[in-house]
């Protein structure tokens, strides 16, 4: 009969760890451009992830008035505040914040159909 040491008992391993740390290079902190579908044809085109320290009403306007669209901010629990634009926007919200060098390019994750 074998006795089984508690060394071999795999402990809990978080292969993350050091990741968490600012300065990692996984850690990079991405912008989340999507679009949802709404009724008929209608969709939404979400922004979510930009920095807290932006101010989200002007860029909220900017966007707006560039896209001839509508929009609005809206504040959620999770996921902080998240821009929101009428029709599918996602190509040009990604031009549009890498010229006014809001974030850089390889930040910006594109999602949706």
């Amino acid at each position: 009969m074998v006795e089984q040491d508690d060394d071999q008992i795999p402990t809990a391993f978080d292969p993350f760890a050091e990741a968490k740390d600012a300065d990692a290079p996984g850690a990079k902190e991405y912008v989340h451009v999507r679009v949802q579908q709404r009724n008929g044809k209608k969709c939404l085109t979400t922004v979510q992830g930009l920095k807290k320290d932006f101010n989200y009403d002007k860029i909220l306007k900017d966007l707006k008035k560039e896209f001839c669209c509508n929009g609005n901010v809206v504040q959620d629990k999770e996921l902080g505040k998240i821009i929101q634009l009428q029709g599918d926007q996602r190509k040009k919200v990604l031009q549009f914040l890498v010229q006014a060098k809001i974030v850089k390019k390889d930040q910006i994750k594109i999602h949706g159909f």
